[in-house]
């Protein structure tokens, strides 16, 4: 019999993180402004004439997030699979077009658009060129056949990291925000709502969720994925009502979290960040050893395997859905917080993942993929 999880009804108010690839093979459901670069790589399959590319959304290539670990994915399929490779970064959202279009302009094969923001661009120039394909990242609303969407169930390990930020919080009460109020983005602060709601249900808890009402889908949104100075101050406005550990979903905004938790550190303070889409522990930069944990999504090899089947010549636009099931979202572990985490914490993590996967535990977002 599935659980029932009650639904939370607190808090204040997308990540880019929630925009990135997956990993697996890419099957049927079930990865400088406009700067330009190519060169070969060094596999066996040498001196090919394949050309993959990509363009990021406003995030930009070195937003430790999403946009990165694509294309670091792209990178590792230009040595492994001896290709050429082109890039257009997007300092805006005007510049989606004119790079989408510096890619088809460019002959490229295969073009990866990271982000749902990228949607109607995408669409629009694969109904113009039919012969090339494409990939985005965190969009299932194009039905073309040459793009293959690429989408997650992130909600499922969000919840993990929820029940383990109620769990580990010593102050009672959590918090998390956004970067825009968009599905790529709610649907993580749905999943960690959850997680916070189930530990509470379980264990007869009070943890208190600041920033996100799942129920009425309302909370705080800086309204872009780059002012990493409002993700510091909606941190610090958290700390400062008593919540001690944050899951910023903004890309590049969560930098700003991290300089608010390390000030608060260093000024007495006990507080923690989750991070989102890559592991922050190991992407980030900076504040580390105050990084709980990160809800990911892996990407670099999603974009790899997508354009490695292209290559093979056999492409599809089945969409690829990641779950803990296949390994396309995931829980990090706790690195230098493993200390501070209760003995059987990681035990009832484990065993709510196979729940999970099973079907006993429902963790539903509107967001969620259908």
């Amino acid at each position: 019999m599935k659980n029932s999880l009650r639904k939370i009804s607190r808090g204040t108010g997308l990540s880019a993180a929630v925009l990135g690839v997956s990993a697996l093979v890419l099957s049927g459901c079930g990865a400088p402004p406009a700067e330009d670069s190519s060169g070969g790589g060094a596999s066996a399959e040498a001196g090919t004439d394949y050309l993959g590319c990509i363009v990021s959304d406003s995030g930009g290539f070195d937003d430790r997030s999403f946009n990165q670990s694509s294309y670091e994915g792209l990178k590792k399929a230009e040595t492994d699979l001896g290709i050429q490779i082109n890039q257009a970064e997007s300092q805006a959202e005007t510049d989606f077009g004119p790079n989408v279009d510096q890619m088809v302009q460019a002959g490229c094969n295969l073009t990866v658009t990271v982000g749902f923001l990228l949607a109607d661009t995408t669409k629009a120039a694969a109904e113009a060129n039919v012969d090339s394909n494409f990939a985005i990242v965190d969009d299932n609303s194009i039905d073309l056949p040459n793009v293959k969407p690429i989408i997650y169930d992130t909600a499922q390990a969000a919840f993990l990291a929820g029940y383990a930020a109620a769990a580990t919080s010593e102050t009672g009460k959590v918090a998390t925000f956004g970067g825009v109020n968009i599905p790529t983005v709610t649907i993580f602060m749905d999943g960690f709502a959850e997680g916070v709601t189930y530990f509470n249900e379980e264990t007869g808890g009070d943890v208190q969720l600041l920033g996100w009402d799942k129920e009425s889908q309302n909370g705080t949104f800086v309204g872009n994925f780059e002012d990493a100075a409002a993700g510091k101050t909606n941190t610090q406005n958290f700390i400062n009502e008593g919540a001690d550990i944050i899951m910023p979903v903004a890309g590049p905004v969560g930098s700003g979290t991290l300089d608010a938790v390390i000030e608060a550190n260093a000024g007495g303070k006990d507080v923690k960040a989750i991070w989102v889409d890559s592991d922050g522990y190991e992407t980030a930069g900076k504040g580390e050893e105050f990084i709980l944990t990160s809800v990911m999504k892996l990407m670099g090899d999603a974009v790899e395997d997508v354009i490695s089947t292209d290559v093979e010549g056999n492409f599809d636009n089945a969409p690829y859905v990641g779950t803990l099931e296949n390994g396309g979202v995931a829980l990090a572990p706790f690195h230098d917080q493993e200390a501070n985490v209760p003995a059987d914490l990681q035990a009832t993590l484990d065993g709510l993942k196979e729940q999970i996967i099973a079907g006993d535990i429902s963790v539903e977002s509107a967001a969620s993929p259908k």
